[in-house]
């Protein structure tokens, strides 16, 4: 692999900057990855090859001029396909769309593109981003680097294995169920799913606004290898746009918190069991956080139980008025999720009384979680409490593998911050926490 895709986004900006390397040079070694690697793992469905070399191009010629440059000037990122870029369809993975052309950027890809970072490729989502594992009926299965035979996770899938595999320094996708941050554990990388409000989001492709759930639960945010440029993509990211009225100006920095920070360790959610291999991850990371000062002890959020079940009940509340106008255009991969949901009892029709009482409920919830905040401003979880499943799986085992998400949905309903952050591997498998 060349070494320019070993880096991060931050670091790529420095030396194209500085002059230690072009844009020209990262933009070519990024798409010779993609080319050399992607078709067996089927993570990009589309480059942008001809327009990233021509804005690489105009970013070498301002560096070579002296004139100043933005943050990220001359660094590629990829873009889910669920997120508008001008010029380039967004597909949802579904074939219908195929050819539903965005004619302006999103505002997160806007963003970007003001701070001088260059679009390269789009990547694979499953239908409707509507599934924990990565096959639209439009691409196909995206394969998990690791291990072919396992979920890369979903649905932000194809920029998880993208980043994993080097084909690009930074990602944007997504999240109302965790979809930013189930494909990052899968994966080993990063991602940050930020609160509700702080990114501004909109697609001049949707010809309807997102039904009350998806607009109260789903957040776009960045993914990547390292920390740092989730730091470094959030700070560009949270800027107003007058196309998303939820858009919140709260600061990036947060009260001083007094030493030693407390530290909320939830090994084994709901004492429901957990994978020994995901659980081995939480336990490094929670000491490794001892060791740096924190005061880490074993406790518990509020009502995680209910609060899953608040976010179940919202989603399919409105799933009971807009699958019957998916469900024509879906591949076979989505529609057997929805049957398996339905079948098992993970999905059910929710009548407007049920509607309302869940989100009375998050209310309620999210006061005892403000409260339980108040004394542990960090908490420390699983993302998915399975390690990457056999592909199938979450439709053969959909009660299981929903069960396993019990402390990633409720981030989603409660409008809360989230990162997964890589902290290893073990037998052969990533590992990732909450």
């Amino acid at each position: 692999m060349n070494e320019l895709c070993t880096k991060g986004a931050g670091e790529l900006a420095g030396m194209i900057a500085s002059g230690a390397v072009s844009s020209s040079e990262v933009t070519e070694a990024h798409l010779a990855l993609i080319e050399e690697v992607n078709p067996d793992l089927n993570a990009v469905t589309a480059t942008l090859a001809d327009e990233a070399r021509e804005a690489a191009a105009a970013v070498d010629r301002c560096v070579a001029a002296g004139e100043q440059v933005g943050a990220l000037a001359g660094v590629p990122f990829t873009v889910k396909e669920n997120i508008d870029v001008a010029g380039s369809a967004t597909t949802w993975g579904v074939v219908a769309f195929a050819e539903q052309i965005a004619p302006t950027d999103a505002p997160t890809v806007a963003r970007l593109r003001e701070a001088g970072a260059i679009p390269l490729a789009r990547t694979n989502l499953p239908d409707f981003a509507f599934r924990w594992h990565t096959e639209s009926g439009r691409a196909g299965h995206t394969h998990n680097p690791w291990d072919a035979n396992r979920t890369p996770g979903g649905s932000s899938g194809g920029e998880a294995v993208a980043l994993a595999t080097g084909m690009t320094p930074l990602g944007l996708g997504n999240d109302f169920g965790g979809s930013l941050r189930v494909p990052s554990q899968m994966c080993g990388t990063a991602a940050l799913r930020p609160s509700r409000g702080r990114v501004a989001e909109g697609n001049a492709t949707e010809p309807r606004v997102h039904p009350i759930s998806i607009q109260l639960t789903m957040s776009a945010g960045p993914m990547a290898r390292r920390v740092a440029d989730l730091r470094l993509a959030l700070a560009i990211l949270s800027a107003p746009d007058a196309r998303d009225p939820r858009w919140v100006p709260a600061p990036l920095d947060g009260p001083a918190i007094d030493d030693p920070v407390r530290v909320a360790v939830v090994r084994d959610p709901l004492g429901d069991g957990i994978d020994p291999q995901v659980r081995a991850g939480v336990d490094r990371a929670a000491g490794w956080l001892a060791d740096a000062g924190y005061h880490v002890v074993d406790a518990e959020p509020p009502q995680i139980a209910e609060a899953t079940e608040a976010w179940v009940e919202v989603m399919f509340a409105d799933a009971g008025v807009t699958w019957p106008l998916m469900e024509p255009v879906a591949g076979t991969g989505l529609r057997e999720f929805i049957e398996a949901c339905f079948a098992s009892g993970v999905g059910k029709p929710v009548d407007q009384a049920a509607q309302l009482a869940a989100w009375e409920a998050v209310h309620t919830i999210g006061a005892a979680w403000t409260a339980f905040l108040q004394e542990h401003p960090i908490v420390l979880s699983p993302v998915c409490c399975e390690r990457p499943w056999i592909v199938g799986e979450d439709i053969n085992r959909v009660d299981e593998i929903a069960g396993a998400m019990r402390v990633v949905v409720q981030v989603n309903v409660l409008g809360l911050p989230a990162c997964a952050v890589p902290v290893g591997s073990d037998e052969r498998l990533p590992q990732g926490v909450h």
